[in-house]
């Protein structure tokens, strides 16, 4: 495993930055200075993260999202 997260992650399965392996480890993303639980997608070279958009969805069911720039840390929850 590596010791930091890596520079695209995305929760939703559809998505070619999905790694399950990661998401069970457990990654946590600090957005401008802030604790986020509810990103669905980050990406911290272009410094950007997706949150769900209340409880809209769309026509297939996938929550909306809303990009939000800023500066992005990510890191792993556990200690392994």
């Amino acid at each position: 495993m590596t010791a930091s997260p890596p520079d695209r992650l995305s929760s939703d399965p559809g998505s070619q930055f999905f790694d399950q392996s990661l998401l069970e480890r457990g990654v946590g993303i600090r957005f401008n200075g802030a604790e986020k639980n509810n990103v669905e997608e980050y990406s911290i070279s272009e410094g950007w993260i997706r949150v769900a958009a209340g409880k809209a969805v769309d026509r297939k069911g996938k929550p909306l999202t809303v990009k939000l720039k800023g500066t992005v840390e990510a890191y792993f929850r556990d200690n392994a």
